[in-house]
C-alpha cells in the first residue's frame, strides 16, 4: 500500500453546534484580538457572516474597556 496517499474523509472539519457559550467565547476573543475571524466563525459553528452580524450585536451592548 502506498504511504504517500491523502485520506481526504480524514480532512474534513467536524460540525460544531452553535451554544450560548461557543458564541459568548468567541465574541470575547474578537474584542480581546486573541481570535480571528474565520477561527472565531469556526469555534461556534456559525458562517463568516453570521459572525460578524453576532460581533455586532455584542459591540452594541458591551462597554468599551480603554480609555483615551
Amino acid at each position: 500500500m502506498n504511504s504517500d496517499r491523502i485520506n481526504y474523509k480524514l480532512l474534513k472539519d467536524v460540525p460544531v453546534k452553535t451554544t450560548p457559550q461557543n458564541v459568548e467565547e468567541s465574541n470575547q476573543a474578537l474584542f480581546k484580538c486573541t481570535m480571528t475571524l474565520p477561527e472565531a466563525a469556526k469555534n461556534c459553528g456559525m458562517s463568516h457572516k453570521e459572525m460578524k452580524l453576532t460581533f455586532f450585536e455584542y459591540l452594541k451592548y458591551h462597554p468599551e474597556t480603554y480609555k483615551d
